[in-house]
């Protein structure tokens, strides 16, 4: 029996991982796939996103949310991956998102577990680099939210360690998305390029893309094993273990309805102005209306659009899910009930 080919997705908070693991779900030719999702929080916004994106039945797709999945391997990745397997149609490809956070190595190490060794293989490696927030000199929309994730990061003691990571996301991928193409010229794209090309190992090709629109073929065929080959992938956390600062929190935000949306976002943006507040996700409920609204906001940048019906058999109903630093939850609620009603 020929094993499970496996994607594993990385890239930083923002930079457009789960819009490409949407694309992929709702452009599959007939081929029975499963999901692994790395979110930080206790309520599936993006496990929720994706399954709405699938018509007729929606694929597997479980939500890892105790932190960082390189540092929960043994308690929540193994059991997943069995899970996944173990179905009655197991997968034809699964793909993993993993979160900011995660370090590629350590997961793809993984697969070198005897009871996963045999079923599934790394079929390659995508790491995920926002071209507009790299074309402003930035290594994401928001650098300072990356930041102060990355030192919350104990274990590293490093004077660049958000530069770090994004050499391993690099070192470790064998393909390189740059996201966001359309909102750069032709000229920035060819200079991230040249500047990217150093960090990649030889015959790593950089592949420009806008909505998330990538071949499944090409991301589930590479074919590398690369569990088999780590050893040419270095990573400055070759010898490190990391834990994650408590400091970091997720919140979630559930009201029956919205009945101004402009009033909300207003909300929304004033809150991340006034609190250290790195990601909102989440879905509104707007009275009368028969789409479920998608909201997503990553430091200044502010997305709303409209993914599915709401379906009869569920209670409709806005939820909103906020990863931060030291919120200050009162005052949030606060502000959103002034803003949300």
């Amino acid at each position: 029996m020929s094993k499970v080919p496996v994607t594993v997705i990385t890239g930083f908070l923002g930079a457009g991982k789960t819009t490409l693991l949407r694309y992929l779900l709702q452009n599959n030719p007939g081929r029975r796939l499963a999901a692994l999702v790395n979110e930080f929080g206790e309520v599936g916004i993006d496990g929720e996103l994706l399954r709405g994106c699938c018509e007729g039945e929606a694929p597997p797709i479980l939500e890892l949310t105790n932190g960082c999945l390189c540092c929960a391997v043994q308690e929540e990745f193994f059991p997943a991956m069995r899970e996944l397997l173990d179905l009655e149609a197991p997968p034809e490809g699964i793909i993993i998102e993993t979160s900011g956070l995660a370090l590629p190595k350590p997961l793809a190490q993984a697969f070198r577990w005897p009871e996963i060794r045999s079923r599934a293989t790394v079929s390659g490696v995508a790491a995920v680099a926002d071209a507009w927030a790299l074309s402003q000199g930035r290594l994401a929309t928001d650098l300072a939210a990356l930041l102060s994730q990355r030192r919350a990061d104990e274990a590293l003691d490093h004077e660049t360690p958000l530069e770090e990571l994004f050499i391993d996301q690099l070192a470790c991928a064998d393909l390189v998305l740059l996201t966001k193409a359309d909102l750069v010229t032709p000229e920035q794209l060819g200079v991230l390029k040249d500047q990217l090309a150093p960090h990649l190992r030889p015959g790593v090709k950089i592949l420009p893309t806008q909505g998330g629109q990538v071949s499944l073929d090409l991301l589930l065929g590479l074919g590398l094993e690369v569990e088999e080959h780590l050893d040419s992938r270095p990573s400055h956390h070759d010898e490190e273990d990391h834990d994650h600062d408590d400091e970091i929190q997720s919140w979630s935000f559930a009201a029956p309805e919205t009945l101004n949306l402009e009033e909300l976002l207003t909300a929304l943006k004033d809150i991340q102005q006034e609190q250290d507040l790195y990601r909102v996700k989440g879905f509104v409920n707007l009275p009368h209306k028969p789409l479920r609204l998608t909201l997503q906001g990553v430091g200044a940048r502010w997305e709303t659009f409209y993914d599915r019906p709401w379906r009869r058999e569920e209670i409709r109903g806005t939820r909103l899910v906020f990863i931060g630093r030291n919120l200050d939850v009162q005052a949030v609620e606060r502000r959103l009930g002034q803003g949300a009603s």
